[in-house]
């Protein structure tokens, strides 16, 4: 990290000229501008920058999505300003002579803009702060490496991809021996920019690979998630090479998660853990029960896109059923650990998912079964995947858009508005799928039908 004096050391020394100002998009995207690292110091520093508004109100293509209370060409599409987080400030050693620095988006009255992703998520912190908590969290983040540059595999329509391995590499060392010189760079030049990472490995699938972020406070962990995502992109092209967070890159392969691992802490000690009992406490009971109750209706902040749904497959390693157990990998919930290791991993995350709103989605549901003194209920044994007593996950973005619209506890965590903008967010993305033409059903109706 760099503090200010650090900054005009650099900048006095010619080894700084760039300085990236972004912010995190609805998709978990870093979107904002380059400036000149003198004009971050003269300026930026003191009065932030700019952008346009619409930025949170478009899809995937860039295109303006209709139907938004909080942009649209009504209103003419003003600005939010940007208001950097100087305790974000990082040197980012891929990229030699710039910084990035994420900031909060405020809008014309100078109030941090409610539906932000970042806000989304520092709403629910605040919340835990009123109950003399905070939140540690950690990303363990899956990703297929393959062999064709990003620019390879658009001429390529993404077909016929070679992965990084011939075969499933999980806890291998020697074929992926072959990625290491971009592995080892990502673990090196990430703990550089502050995204200490605690271990790769292969991952199940063909040029699988996960990394372990080492946990922190949420919001810190979310920031280095999203600037790893970015990084590991750059890397990937600066080796000749590209990646993909697809939640479901191939129906023939494994689906690429984001395990997200958390538990609540006060004055250095974890609350889950009853050292006296030498087990999980009631706080982490009525937390779990929250997480069992109210997971499904908030599950689009684990699976925001139309692929996330398809990673849901019995046997997958994704689960596809609400239950909860120990060291049980068929289950949405597996509470691994102990004593200050105790904790929860949310297995329903996909690689795609936003870590601000997935995290603020887990602090939301855990914290209504905390004031509502729920319990998890019985820990479950056996296989999740084949019982059809548990409840299901949402089958696609269109019915957990629609449990997302109907959750009151969303709703009262998050804000109607926040709510609103979510679910219209989801609903379009899920109309401009409705629309397309695929290629399986140019397959399969072209001759035949």
């Amino acid at each position: 990290m760099l503090n200010l004096a650090q900054l005009k050391t650099k900048l006095t020394r010619g080894e700084l000229d760039t300085v990236q100002v972004v912010f995190p998009d609805v998709f978990g995207r870093l979107l904002g501008k380059r400036v000149t690292a003198r004009h971050f110091a003269d300026s930026i520093l003191r009065h932030g920058t700019h952008a346009c508004n619409y930025l949170l109100t478009v899809d995937l293509e860039m295109e303006p999505i209709p139907g938004f209370k909080l942009a649209n060409w009504e209103s003419g599409y003003g600005d939010f300003a940007l208001q950097p987080d100087l305790a974000t400030l990082r040197v980012i050693p891929w990229q030699p002579g710039s910084a990035m620095v994420i900031c909060d988006l405020l809008n014309d009255s100078g109030k941090p803009v409610a539906e932000a992703p970042r806000q989304v998520l520092r709403r629910q912190i605040e919340r835990l702060a009123g109950k003399r908590l905070n939140c540690m969290a950690a990303s363990e983040l899956e990703f297929f490496l393959f062999n064709q540059t990003y620019h390879d595999a658009v001429t390529r329509h993404f077909l016929d991809l070679t992965p990084s391995s011939d075969y499933r590499i999980d806890y291998h060392v020697s074929q992926p021996s072959r990625d290491e010189g971009i592995m080892k760079a990502l673990r090196n030049l990430m703990d550089a920019a502050d995204v200490p990472i605690e271990s790769s490995k292969g991952e199940w699938g063909k040029g699988q690979h996960e990394v372990n972020f080492i946990y922190d406070e949420s919001l810190a962990m979310a920031d280095r998630h999203t600037v790893f995502k970015q990084g590991a992109r750059e890397i990937a092209v600066q080796n000749g090479k590209c990646v993909t967070f697809m939640p479901k890159f191939d129906a023939a392969e494994v689906g690429s998660s984001c395990h997200i691992h958390m538990s609540l802490w006060s004055r250095g000690q974890n609350v889950f853990w009853d050292g006296k009992k030498e087990q999980g406490s009631k706080v982490f009971r009525h937390f779990l029960g929250g997480l069992m109750k109210y997971g499904r209706e908030l599950c689009y902040f684990f699976a925001p896109t139309i692929n996330a749904y398809k990673r849901y497959q019995p046997g997958s390693w994704a689960p596809t059923k609400m239950a909860w157990a120990f060291d049980n990998r068929t289950v949405g919930y597996r509470v691994v650990g102990e004593g200050k290791s105790f904790r929860i991993e949310n297995r329903m995350p996909g690689a795609d998912a936003n870590p601000y709103l997935a995290f603020a989605a887990m602090l939301a549901a855990g914290l209504a079964g905390v004031d509502e003194r729920l319990d998890c209920g019985e820990v479950y044994t056996g296989n999740a995947y084949t019982d059809r007593n548990l409840p299901s996950l949402p089958i696609s973005l269109h019915s957990a858009a629609g449990l997302l619209d109907k959750s009151k506890v969303a709703r009262a965590a998050m804000g109607d508005a926040v709510v609103e903008f979510y679910v219209h967010t989801a609903l379009a993305e899920a109309r401009a799928y409705d629309n397309a033409v695929t290629d399986w059903e140019r397959k399969r109706y072209f001759e035949r039908i």
